[in-house]
Formats: C-alpha cells, structure tokens, sequence
C-alpha cells in the first residue's frame, strides 16, 4: 500500500501520526519571514536553507486511545548583530521538539499546564513551517556576540579622557628643584 504524501504547510496531524510518517525539506530562510526579520539587512538572500524534519507517532495510551506525537528537528544559520562590536556574526540555530496533540485547546491549555511535555490543540491543517519558525526563534541567541570579536571596538571622541592641561604651578616646581631651564 502506497503511503499517503503530507502537505507540511495544511498537515493533517492525526492522520500523520496514526501513519507514523515522516518528511523532511529545507526552505530558503526568505520563505521564515519572522526568522528572517530578525536577522542582519541583506543577509537573508545568502543564507544557507533551513532543514528540517518532522515524525508522526502514534502512542498507546490508557483505556485503548492513542496519543497523537510530533517530533520536529530543524537546523539553520543566520547573521546576526553582534552585540559588543556590531558586526555581523554568525550562529547556528537548531530546535529539537517532541509535541503531544490533544482535542480541543481547553484541553491543550490544562494538560500543558500539568505536564512537562509541550502539548497543543490537534489541527486538520497545521502549518508546520510556522511551528517550525516558532521553534527557530526561540533558539536565537538572546546576546549574539562573537568570541573574539574582528576589529577592536573605536571608542567615539566624545568619550575619550581629555587631555590633561599643564598644572599652572609646573614651572614653579622646576625652578624649585634646579632651576630654570636655559
């Protein structure tokens, strides 16, 4: 039996599971517009594609049901700001995630909640470019710097110390100690 193709922008994740499916693709960082907001102007065009891969599982659970499983794996790079020299630097960004799906965001909102895995609504057409966007931002940096940055940092001239003008009594102290110089 041949197996059903996922479309991983309407996925139908109850039949994904139920199938134990998977898929796999990479997508111009353009396409992650969020993603791509939040990186360096002018980069994005440049930037590698992002990979990624979902897996459907279909667990057993109490009383006969099944729970419904996402895993997601996805992995990028991205210019960003360095934040002490302000150049461009590069990161790496990856997201791993397993997802429990259950009906109805009531019961999504409890269950998540209680529990220490991520749970969400079950969806006929999830959008898992978005979820896999979501994930992908909350794995940039917070401070993205480089480890040794470049180019040393130029100080403005505002906030370097003024010089020092000669002390008004220098000359006295000269004459006081040999003299005064011919």
């Amino acid at each position: 039996m041949k197996s059903r193709e996922f479309d991983p922008l309407r996925l139908d994740i109850a039949a994904f599971a139920k199938e134990e499916a998977t898929i796999e693709g990479t997508w111009p960082l353009a396409s992650l517009e969020r993603l791509a907001e939040s990186v360096v102007p002018g980069s994005v065009t440049d930037a590698p594609p992002v990979n990624w891969r979902l897996v459907g599982e279909s667990r057993a659970a109490k009383g006969g049901t099944h729970e419904v499983w996402l895993h997601l794996t996805a992995q990028g790079q991205v210019e960003l700001e360095c934040q002490r020299c302000l150049k461009p630097v590069t990161e790496p960004i990856e997201a791993e995630r397993s997802f429990l799906f259950v009906h109805g965001e009531e019961a999504a909102a409890a269950l998540d909640a209680e529990s220490e895995d991520d749970v969400l609504a079950i969806s006929r057409a999830l959008d898992a470019r978005e979820l896999i966007e979501d994930e992908l931002l909350l794995a940039l940096p917070i401070v993205p710097r480089h480890e040794v940055c470049p180019e040393p940092l130029a100080v403005p001239d505002e906030d370097l110390p003024a010089e020092e003008a000669p002390h008004p009594f220098a000359a006295l102290a000269a004459l006081k100690k040999g003299g005064l110089p011919n």
